[in-house]
C-alpha cells in the first residue's frame, strides 16, 4: 500500500516538473522574437508615417461623425491644384501634417 501511494506521488511531482519544465520551453518560444528576414525593426520614417496615416484617419472618422451628427452639407469633391479629394480627408491630412508643428510650438510657449 505504501508502495503505490509513493508511486502515485512520484508520478504527480515528475508530472508537475514535466509541466513546468514546457511552459518555460512554451514560454521561451513565444517571447523570442522570430527574425527570419533580417531585421526587421520599424525604421523611424515607417513609424512616422504610419503615426501622421493614423492620426489623419482619426481627425477623418471624427470629423465625418461631427458633420453627420450636426447634418452638415459639404461638397463632395474639393479641386486643390489639380487634383480633386473629398474636403474631409483634405483637412484631416492638413491638421495631421501640421500637428506637430503646432505641438513644438506650444511646448515652446509654455516651457517651464
Amino acid at each position: 500500500m505504501f508502495t503505490g501511494t509513493l508511486m502515485v506521488v512520484l508520478l504527480v511531482l515528475l508530472s508537475v516538473l514535466l509541466s513546468l519544465r514546457e511552459r518555460m520551453r512554451l514560454r521561451a518560444l513565444r517571447d523570442k522574437p522570430f527574425d527570419l528576414a533580417g531585421s526587421s525593426r520599424p525604421t523611424p520614417l515607417s513609424e512616422a508615417l504610419a503615426g501622421l496615416v493614423g492620426t489623419a484617419g482619426g481627425i477623418y472618422l471624427s470629423l465625418v461623425l461631427l458633420t453627420t451628427f450636426l447634418e452638415v452639407q459639404i461638397p463632395a469633391r474639393v479641386h486643390l491644384g489639380g487634383v480633386q479629394m473629398e474636403p474631409l480627408a483634405a483637412f484631416s491630412i492638413a491638421l495631421a501634417v501640421v500637428q506637430p508643428f503646432v505641438l513644438r510650438l506650444w511646448r515652446t510657449l509654455h516651457r517651464v
